[in-house]
């Protein structure tokens, strides 16, 4: 399917900030990929919000899947057919946003603590488009922090474990995941390699997932700009 054409801020309305006014615009341009007969991963953050919130406006023929509570509640509110991973089974498309993205298009996810589920519906998509503002993209990974999702029986354990990999600090947030877990944030500072990195955190008991989606993942990324134009970037 051909990218959709660069827009302009056509959607963007009210006192938005050029960044607020960003992801409305990317969000949007990433429902275009969206088609009858779709299904479809729904993510989670502020810039999907605008996708599913487009989405809704247009109602496709689609069945989707989502990846937080919030966004299971926003897309049915919108008239949306929600239905669990195990139903859907595969998906045609997943779209979600990102904390970071590199020039190999490595993620990390999880600033709302939904890193597990985004990167389960990852998986099951054929398609996976990453939609942010420009304020996203970064040399290498790392300023943001790495989130953790970690099991209530070892957390002490388990921050040990990510600090003998390089972690300078690992800290704890006061909310869970919806899952129950315990979230934690994890600094590695400029991560050289992130694909490494996110092998061997993979392999730490009691890590039930990390926030680095290695680049293999991701199809594109469609990025939005302070002017209003979108731009696109691909392997």
């Amino acid at each position: 399917m051909p990218a959709p054409a660069a827009r302009r801020d056509a959607w963007v309305v009210g006192d938005m900030t050029a960044v607020e006014a960003a992801k409305q615009i990317a969000g949007r341009n990433a429902a275009e990929y969206v088609v009858d007969g779709m299904r479809v991963g729904l993510g989670t953050g502020s810039t999907v919000h605008h996708t599913i919130v487009a989405l809704g406006e247009r109602r496709p023929d689609i069945v989707c899947t989502a990846t937080s509570l919030r966004t299971h509640e926003l897309a049915t509110s919108l008239g949306l057919t929600v239905v669990s991973p195990d139903e859907v089974g595969h998906l045609d498309i997943a779209i979600d946003g990102a904390d970071e993205v590199d020039p190999a298009l490595n993620l990390t996810k999880g600033g709302g603590a939904a890193h597990t589920r985004e990167k389960i519906v990852a998986a099951m998509a054929d398609r996976f488009i990453v939609v942010v503002d420009a304020s996203k993209l970064v040399e290498h990974l790392g300023p943001f922090g790495i989130p953790l999702e970690v099991l209530d029986f070892a957390p002490a354990v388990v921050a040990a474990s990510v600090q003998r990999l390089g972690a300078t600090s690992v800290t704890t947030r006061p909310d869970r995941s919806d899952n129950g877990n315990l979230v934690m944030d994890a600094q590695f500072g400029d991560i050289a390699d992130p694909v490494d990195l996110a092998a061997r955190l993979s392999a730490v008991p009691g890590l039930v997932e990390h926030g680095i989606f290695t680049g293999d993942m991701v199809e594109r990324v469609v990025v939005a700009h302070s002017d209003g134009t979108v731009t696109e970037r691909t392997h």
